[in-house]
C-alpha cells in the first residue's frame, strides 16, 4: 500500500547550496570509451538513503516550452509523459518506471506511479533571453506562474523547463544535458522540485543525443558503426534526433528528481553537493550487455529505428536504465535476464 507523502514544503533544505550545484546529467567522454558500468556489479555501488522525501504523492507535471517548438516536437514529448500512467505493450514506459517506484521514503512510501500532465506554458517571447544561467530556470517558472498560465503547486507540482534549439544554457553541451533541483522561496515563492532539459539536435547531438548521434570526442580510433544508408546505426524512433535524445535525458532527470527531490534522499557518495544518483549509475546503459560504448541489446522497428520501451499511441522510445535497489544493478524492462 502506497502511503501519502508529506508535502514538499514540510522538509525544506537550507538555501546555502549554490544554484550552480544543481544536479546534472552529462554524457561524458567516459561513457563512450569504456565507461564505468555497474550492470551486475553490486559490490561497486554504495547507494544510500539519507532520510529525505521522495515523490510519493501523485505528481502533477507542468511544462514550460521555452523558445521555438514545433507541434510535432511537443507531441512526442507529451506522449512520453502520458505513457507513465497509461497502458502500452510490454516493455512500456510504465514498466520502466516500476524500477524507479521501488525507492521509498522513511515511512515506507514508494515513489508514485501516478504522473499527470497538468499544465503548459508557451514562453515564445524568450522572457529571459536566449542565453540562460542555471538560476534563470527558477525565474522562468516564476514568470509562468505570475502570468497565471499555470498553478504554483507546492504539494505535488513538478516543473519542467524545456529549452529549444536556439537557446543557450550555462554549461549545456559542455558539462550537462539536463539537471534537476528545487526552487528557492525568495525567487518562486515556495520550494518545489523542477528539472531542465535542452534540445541538443542543433547544438551538441553527439553529446546529449547519443546513441542517435555519434560523439566526435569519444576518443575511439575506429569509425562509428554504420547502417546500409551510411548513417549512425541507431536511428531515432520518432524521427527527431534532438527530441529523441531529450526523451532519455528527461527520463534520467525524472527518475532522479523523484528519488532525490530535495537533495537529501537517495544517492551514492558522501558529498550531497556532488551526489551520484540512481540514473547516474547507469549512463549509456539501454539494454543487456551494455558497456564500453555499446548501449546493449535493444529492439528495432520495421524501419530500423532503435527503441527499448513502448508508449501511448504506438510511440516507441529509447530511455536509459536506472539502478534497481533490489537487484543491485542497472535494470530495464527490456532486460533479457
Amino acid at each position: 500500500m502506497i502511503l501519502q507523502k508529506l508535502p514538499y514544503y514540510f522538509l525544506l533544505l537550507s538555501l546555502s547550496y549554490a544554484p550552480s550545484l544543481a544536479f546534472s546529467f552529462s554524457q561524458s567522454k567516459e561513457l563512450f570509451n569504456q565507461a564505468k558500468n555497474y550492470e551486475g556489479s553490486s559490490d561497486l555501488v554504495n547507494l544510500e538513503y539519507h532520510m529525505g522525501p521522495v515523490l510519493a504523492s501523485p505528481i502533477n507535471v507542468y511544462i514550460i516550452w521555452y523558445g521555438d517548438w514545433s507541434l510535432s516536437q511537443q507531441s512526442t514529448i507529451r506522449d512520453f509523459l502520458y505513457s507513465f500512467s497509461s497502458p502500452a505493450p510490454y516493455p512500456s514506459v510504465a514498466d520502466w518506471w516500476r524500477t524507479v517506484r521501488l525507492y521509498t521514503d522513511q515511512t515506507g512510501s514508494n515513489i508514485t506511479g501516478n504522473i499527470v500532465l497538468s499544465g503548459e506554458f508557451y514562453d515564445t517571447r524568450y522572457s529571459h533571453g536566449a542565453y540562460l544561467s542555471r538560476l534563470d530556470m527558477q525565474s522562468i517558472i516564476r514568470t509562468a506562474v505570475n502570468k497565471r498560465a499555470m498553478a504554483l503547486n507546492p504539494h505535488s507540482g513538478l516543473y519542467l523547463v524545456l529549452t529549444s534549439h536556439d537557446v543557450q544554457v550555462q554549461d549545456f553541451c559542455r558539462a550537462v544535458c539536463g539537471f534537476h533541483y528545487f526552487t528557492f522561496p525568495n525567487i518562486v515563492g515556495v520550494t518545489v522540485p523542477y528539472a531542465w532539459v535542452g534540445y541538443s539536435g542543433a547544438q551538441c547531438p553527439g553529446m546529449c543525443a547519443y546513441p542517435f548521434a555519434w560523439p566526435g570526442y569519444s576518443g575511439s580510433s575506429s569509425s562509428p558503426p554504420r547502417n546500409k544508408e551510411g548513417h549512425n546505426i541507431m536511428r531515432a524512433p520518432n524521427g527527431d534526433v534532438g527530441v529523441d535524445g531529450m526523451i532519455s535525458v528527461l527520463a534520467h532527470e525524472l527518475a532522479e528528481v523523484s528519488s532525490n527531490p530535495l537533495v537529501n534522499a537517495w544517492y551514492a557518495g558522501d558529498d550531497p553537493t556532488a551526489p551520484t544518483e540512481i540514473a547516474d549509475l547507469c549512463l549509456g546503459v539501454y539494454g543487456s550487455g551494455a558497456g564500453g560504448g555499446y548501449v546493449g541489446k535493444v529492439d528495432k522497428d520495421t524501419w530500423g529505428n532503435a527503441y527499448n520501451v513502448n508508449g501511448v499511441r504506438g510511440r516507441k522510445f529509447m530511455v536509459q536504465w536506472v539502478w534497481d535497489p533490489v537487484k543491485k544493478r542497472c535494470y530495464g524492462p527490456n532486460a533479457i535476464d
